[in-house]
């Protein structure tokens, strides 16, 4: 009977991504309670009804996000799937833990007592990075998150713009309270704006692709290496060299831009006078990149 190794690579890509929606909550939460919630700038999502009552009646955020929470997710479980479910389950527990833990920093602790605007970049600068690495691992935080993973699972539009459309909703609101003001609306709608770019930033940024072609006489060490060490597939295509009239190999590659250091080390050790050129592609579907969506 063949013994449980915890850590194969199958297990420890697991226990990773537990590990980076971890940090990225905490990032979350963080951001929260020294930033925004310090200068009542309100956001966007659960968290942002959570802040709205608490500026109105003083009932602890992490009450109101645990309870509208559980709600959501009986949704989850029936459209999104067990394992996502599971994820935003652990992403609601870990934040409900977060927002009642850390200490809500006091006005002027990080930014001056005054300055909304800083602590509205600040805030949605570390809130929006933080989602964004949750975003990343398959993980959640729960609320509008649930309604922004349905939408992206089916249509082929960024998690930072269907947020963008739920939160508007709620941060508007926060106008009809005592609190609310113009002035709060837009540190708001700010704070949105600017957490979300950073949630497309930080996605974005991970997947874009870019595509080599890689003209060598060692072609087939090349190929070899970059399907071993990067794990990418790997074409060879039949060229002509038109000066030479001689016939060439092509090595055509699609890989994360993130692993461009590591094809262009392996041509080197190989082949340092080897030809390569390297440009951006938009989008990359297929196994090993994203799905294709479609309505």
């Amino acid at each position: 009977m063949a013994k449980f190794n915890p850590f194969t690579k199958k297990n420890w890509i697991f226990i990773r991504q537990y590990i980076l929606i971890t940090i990225g909550l905490f990032m979350y939460a963080a951001a929260w309670k020294g930033f925004l919630l310090p200068h009542q700038i309100t956001g966007g999502g659960v968290t942002g009804i959570g802040a709205i009552v608490y500026y109105a009646t003083g009932i602890p955020i992490f009450i109101t996000y645990f309870v509208i929470n559980a709600l959501l997710i009986a949704v989850a479980l029936r459209i999104i799937g067990f394992q996502f479910s599971l994820r935003t389950i652990y992403g609601v527990a870990m934040i409900t833990l977060f927002f009642a833990v850390l200490p809500q920093a006091e006005p002027g602790t990080f930014v001056a007592p005054n300055d909304n605007f800083m602590a509205c970049l600040l805030g949605g600068l570390i809130s929006g990075t933080g989602l964004g690495i949750v975003f990343l691992n398959n993980g959640s935080s729960g609320g509008t998150d649930i309604i922004a993973k349905i939408v992206n699972k089916y249509y082929n539009i960024t998690l930072g713009r269907i947020l963008l459309y739920c939160d508007v909703l709620i941060i508007c609101s926060s106008y009809f309270f005592e609190f609310g003001t113009i002035e709060k609306i837009v540190y708001g709608l700010t704070n949105m704006a600017i957490s979300n770019l950073a949630i497309d930033m930080v996605i974005n940024g991970v997947r874009q692709s870019v595509q080599f072609f890689i003209f060598s006489k060692e072609y087939e060490q090349i190929a070899n290496r970059i399907n071993t060490e990067v794990h990418r597939g790997v074409t060879i295509l039949d060229g002509t060299g038109w000066y030479s009239q001689q016939p060439v190999k092509v090595i055509t590659v699609i890989a994360r831009k993130n692993e461009s250091s590591m094809i262009f080390r392996i041509v080197k050790e190989i082949d340092p006078d080897a030809f390569v050129s390297q440009s951006s592609v938009i989008a990359v579907y297929g196994k090993g990149f994203d799905v294709i969506k479609s309505k």
